[in-house]
């Protein structure tokens, strides 16, 4: 026992149960269903996990010892990475980044389910993923990371929170790591424990800051059946900078804000602000902390970052968010300004931060990007080609169909391998749906941006063709409508045109031929 996890556990009795990563590895049996914290790559464990792929390696077990497992969301890349390359994931849910991780689920290796985020935690309280469980119902072992131990035994978490509520409810046994590299994150949490309906109330949040929950996470201390202490920090890469198309279509979006204040739509501080990860979403929130908006507000699932910079901007007023993933040197910055940062930020249940009524209640602007968006505005997160997983749909759905505006934003091209614009992300059908053309408002590329509020589908159509689409796509959409709206009124079916023997052949021609851009619809 270290001098400092000492110091970390407050709660005497778990003193007793010390014990090395390593002398647990007898507790988990080939198909037990297991539960980690974390969220979007942090907060998650690290040293019991290790403990057990040095084992099945050590003694050749690939593939004889495996879990199906439970996270909130993404895990740490390179620990789950090295258990999908053991075989340790039978089953997976409900989103996951790595391609270690995808190659076992595209493999067939890892069966791996998709569902919105705010429903994950949910349906596991509901027993949904252990109908066909002997014996108890619940997980066999969740491992929740923590950053120390209250006077009271409840758990002190890190940058995350997550489905932490849900698995240690249920769960019949609990590890927990408390990591003695991290600061301690006591403060920021407000936590809510789950409550099955039809006993539950509202949530009572007028304010993204408002607190209706608990400073830390009670556990049953019963169920806690070793503390453990870890010292490696979570595995986070560098966010990828904004570029030029990505800071144009973030001038596109705070333009539009522009005139939705002007026309009355929105406050002169917008609405609370949702948006993903990725170099888009960075470009956005820079964008915004160079504008002249001002008290801006966040309700969103992880802050990146991109947020700092946003805090001492002195222009975001509050943040409230399941996660913080940030850098290294985002964390020591994040630190060395705990006053101030800490006085403005909230970290939820990911049940909270992505429930759909707060969501419609405060009246979020979701901003998210997607792998590809069809004329109509059906968009496709998670499937490539329709077939390939990527990450899983995460909390998009949750935002985007409850959000007061929602958008998608995503370049009108990607280059291949053998043609720079070998790929149109506006295509005439989307070759998965996550999220229908009844939740999006607003789609818009680097080329422009389409209003869809109000329009029929044949109206929508031409406005992404025509604000959207990459110039090298643009005739090859047209010309499709064009030849979708004769085949249709033949038909008397002119709703929504399509040709359905030529909806997806951008598709099946990229798959051919390496690029979408084909040259004749015969």
């Amino acid at each position: 026992m270290s001098a400092l996890l000492k110091q970390r556990i407050r709660y005497q009795p778990f003193l007793e149960k010390i014990k090395a990563a390593e002398d647990l590895v007898p507790y988990f049996k080939n198909g037990q269903y297991i539960g980690w914290s974390g969220f979007t790559g942090v907060g998650g464990p690290k040293a019991v996990p290790t403990a057990l792929a040095n084992h099945v390696e050590q003694n050749n077990l690939q593939g004889q010892l495996g879990f199906k497992l439970f996270v909130g969301a993404s895990a740490d890349v390179d620990i789950e990475s090295r258990w999908a390359d053991l075989n340790m994931l039978q089953q997976r849910a409900p989103h996951q980044v790595g391609r270690a991780i995808a190659n076992s689920i595209n493999d067939g290796r890892t069966a791996f389910f998709d569902k919105h985020l705010s429903m994950f935690p949910q349906d596991l309280t509901y027993g949904y993923y252990t109908l066909k469980k002997e014996g108890s119902k619940n997980l066999d072992i969740s491992i929740i990371e923590a950053t120390g131990i209250d006077k009271d035994g409840n758990i002190i978490l890190g940058p995350s929170v997550g489905a932490s509520p849900e698995l240690v409810t249920y769960s019949d046994k609990v590890i927990i790591e408390v990591n003695t590299s991290l600061p301690s994150f006591e403060g920021l949490h407000d936590i809510n424990m789950p409550v099955l309906p039809p006993n539950r109330v509202p949530y009572p949040a007028i304010s993204p800051i408002d607190r209706f929950g608990t400073p830390n996470l009670p556990v049953d201390p019963s169920k806690v059946i070793a503390i453990v202490e870890s010292t490696k920090l979570d595995t986070v890469g560098e966010n990828t900078p904004s570029d030029a198309m990505s800071q144009a279509i973030a001038g596109h979006l705070i333009e539009f804000f522009k005139q939705e204040v002007a026309a009355g739509r929105m406050p002169e501080n917008l609405h609370p602000l949702q948006s993903g990860i990725g170099n888009i979403a960075n470009a956005v929130v820079e964008g915004l902390a160079d504008s002249h908006f001002t008290n801006l507000d966040v309700w969103t699932e992880v802050l990146q970052d991109s947020f700092l910079e946003f805090f001492e901007s002195g222009k975001l007023r509050s943040a409230t968010a399941t996660s913080v993933r940030l850098t290294p040197t985002g964390f020591k910055r994040f630190f060395n300004n705990w006053d101030e940062f800490s006085k403005k930020l909230i970290l939820r249940s990911q049940v909270v931060s992505n429930h759909p009524e707060l969501i419609r209640r405060l009246g979020v602007i979701a901003m998210n990007t997607p792998v590809e968006v069809d004329i109509y505005a059906h968009a496709n997160s998670t499937n490539v080609n329709g077939s390939r997983m990527l990450h899983g749909i995460g909390g998009s759905g949750d935002f985007l169909r409850n959000s007061k505006l929602s958008v998608m934003h995503t370049p009108s091209s990607r280059p291949t391998k053998t043609d720079p614009y070998g790929i149109s992300c506006i295509v005439p059908f989307a070759s998965h749906v996550d999220q229908t053309e009844h939740d999006l408002d607003i789609i818009v590329t680097e080329q422009g941006l389409a209003d869809l509020r109000g329009l029929s589908p044949k109206d929508r159509a031409r406005v992404v063709i025509d604000k959207c689409a990459h110039p090298e796509y643009k005739p090859i959409l047209t010309e499709y409508l064009d030849r979708a709206e004769f085949y249709a009124a033949k038909k008397k079916s002119l709703h929504e045109p399509h040709i359905l023997r030529d909806a997806f052949k951008l598709h099946t021609n990229l798959e051919d031929k390496g690029t979408m851009r084909i040259s004749s619809w015969e």
